[in-house]
C-alpha cells in the first residue's frame, strides 16, 4: 500500500489499483510492504502516477522521514515566516507562502512520525 497527500485529500493505493495521475501537495508518504513494514517519507509536492503494478512519485524533494532534522525544520519554518512578513510584492508573497506551507508540512510530518504532533 502507498498512502500519499493528493491535493484533494489523502489517497491510498492498493496493489493492482486502477491507473491514476494526480498532483501531490507537501506532506507525508507512507509505503507498506507485504510483510507489514512501513517506511515514511516527506515530499515537497509533485505528481503521483499509478499503474496496475507500479506507483511512481515525482517530487522536487523527497526525504526519508527518519532523516529529517526537526531543529532544521523549525528553523526553516521561522525563516519562511520572516520572509512572509517582509514580502514587498505579490511574487515575494507567493514564494514566501509556498516556502511556509512546505516548511510547516515537513515539520508536521516529522512530529507526527515521532508522536509529538498536536491536533
Amino acid at each position: 500500500m502507498v498512502y500519499a497527500p493528493a491535493e484533494m485529500g489523502e489517497v491510498g493505493i492498493a496493489p493492482r489499483h486502477a491507473p491514476l495521475l494526480t498532483r501531490l501537495k507537501a506532506g507525508p508518504v507512507r509505503v507498506e510492504d507485504e510483510e507489514g513494514n512501513t517506511t515514511h517519507y516527506f515530499v515537497s509536492g509533485g505528481i503521483l502516477e499509478v499503474q496496475p503494478h507500479l506507483v511512481t512519485v515525482l517530487a522536487d524533494t523527497a526525504e526519508r522521514a527518519k532523516d529529517i532534522d526537526e531543529a532544521a525544520a523549525e528553523a526553516a519554518k521561522r525563516r519562511a515566516e520572516e520572509a512572509l512578513s517582509q514580502a514587498h510584492d505579490k511574487v515575494d508573497l507567493a514564494r514566501a507562502q509556498a516556502e511556509l506551507a512546505e516548511a510547516a508540512a515537513r515539520l508536521h510530518a516529522v512530529k507526527q512520525l515521532r508522536g509529538t504532533a498536536r491536533g
